[in-house]
């Protein structure tokens, strides 16, 4: 069983930083594919960032670009999520999430473990 759980969220102003951690515990996801989602009030969730088994390898939703940052320490077993830039439209809770093989997807479905979730809100 994996455990995931993201911290660093809070109440930003626009224009402001965060840093999102994922810890995972259970098994040591060194070979899995990690990804970010988010949901925002009423809206579905949808993609945000998704970093391959080595982290050699990132794909950003083309509206963060250049604002946030996926990564991951595989020593640490754990994944972030560096948002710089944030806009009123990025409040959501931003959920953590792991696949069971190397390689991402921007597609929910494809995402075994996920996490609690965290809220993000950014004030104008």
């Amino acid at each position: 069983q994996v455990l995931l759980v993201e911290s660093g969220g809070g109440l930003v102003q626009d224009g402001g930083s965060l840093r999102l951690s994922c810890a995972a515990s259970g098994r040591t996801l060194t070979r899995n594919a990690m990804a970010w989602f988010r949901q925002a009030p009423g809206k579905e969730r949808e993609f945000v960032a998704a970093i391959n088994w080595s982290g050699g390898s990132q794909y950003y939703k083309d509206s963060v670009k250049g604002r946030f940052t996926i990564s991951r320490d595989n020593a640490k077993n754990t994944v972030y999520l560096q948002m710089i830039g944030l806009k009123p439209e990025d409040t959501a809770v931003y959920y953590c999430a792991a696949r069971s093989v190397e390689f991402y997807s921007d597609e929910e479905r494809w995402y075994d473990y996920w996490g609690q979730g965290t809220q993000v809100t950014v004030s104008s």
